[in-house]
């Protein structure tokens, strides 16, 4: 009598017989959304490295300017028993030219300036610097 290999049918699943409609779509939908959102965080990782390297290489450049506004945006985050949030602060600054430049300032800066200061904004591409307001 010849061998007879004993084949597992092609429906098997993992050991445990005819897999259900759950397992199916578990199967087809993990690895799809694990991709996904794999990325979209690697999307927000370089263009942030990217954002770095051409501030990193642009010139640092100081000019004269017109504070034209201030504003904040507040985010608030809250768990079970856990509330916070953050408060992030925005300068615009207007050049000779009329062109207008936003950037974000820290909270200590923010509170040195007023709308209608003239001075000195030193900035890098994207990055902000300082600013020195003219007496």
């Amino acid at each position: 009598m010849p061998f007879r290999s004993e084949t597992v049918p092609s429906f098997a699943f993992y050991g445990f017989g005819r897999p259900n409609l759950f397992d199916s779509i578990f199967g087809i939908l993990f690895p799809i959304c694990f991709i996904g959102v794999l990325c979209f965080f690697l999307f927000f990782i370089i263009r942030g490295i990217r954002q770095w390297n051409k501030n990193n290489h642009s010139p640092r450049l100081t000019v004269d300017v017109l504070i034209t506004a201030k504003r904040t945006d507040v985010s608030h985050s809250s768990t079970n028993s856990h509330h916070s949030s953050s408060t992030s602060y925005y300068v615009t600054f207007q050049v000779e030219s009329g062109d207008r430049m936003e950037f974000a300032v820290s909270g200590a800066d923010y509170g040195k300036v007023a709308e209608g200061d003239r001075g000195k904004l030193s900035f890098q591409g994207t990055r902000y610097l300082g600013f020195e307001r003219l007496y």
